[in-house]
C-alpha cells in the first residue's frame, strides 16, 4: 500500500512539472507582438454557364407501351407435407385393453 502511495505522488509531481512548463509557453506567447496577418492573393471568381432554354432541349425519349413487354411467369411452388398433430401412443405406458373378461 505504501508503493501505491508513492507511486501517486510521483505522478502528482510530474504533473505539476508539466504544468510549469504549460505556463511559461503561455506567457511567453502572451508577451509577443501581434503578428501581422497574412494576405491571401485574391480568389478567383468562378464563371456562372449560361442556362439553356427549353427550346434547345432534345426532347425526351418515350415510355415504351407495357402491352410490347414479354410477359413474366413465376414457378410454382412444391407443396409443403403437413406435420400430424396428434400424439402416438406409448404402448408400454398404456396397454391396450384386454380382450377376454375375469
Amino acid at each position: 500500500m505504501a508503493s501505491f502511495s508513492c507511486f501517486i505522488l510521483a505522478l502528482f509531481a510530474a504533473l505539476m512539472f508539466f504544468g510549469i512548463d504549460v505556463d511559461l509557453a503561455a506567457r511567453r506567447l502572451q508577451q509577443l507582438p501581434p503578428l501581422t496577418k497574412i494576405g491571401l492573393p485574391p480568389l478567383p471568381q468562378p464563371t456562372i454557364p449560361t442556362v439553356l432554354k427549353p427550346s434547345s432541349l432534345p426532347p425526351l425519349p418515350s415510355i415504351p407501351n407495357l402491352s410490347s413487354a414479354p410477359k413474366v411467369t413465376l414457378p410454382s411452388f412444391p407443396l409443403i407435407p403437413t406435420i400430424s398433430t396428434t400424439i402416438p401412443s406409448i404402448l408400454f405406458l398404456f396397454p391396450p385393453p384386454s380382450t377376454t373378461s375375469s
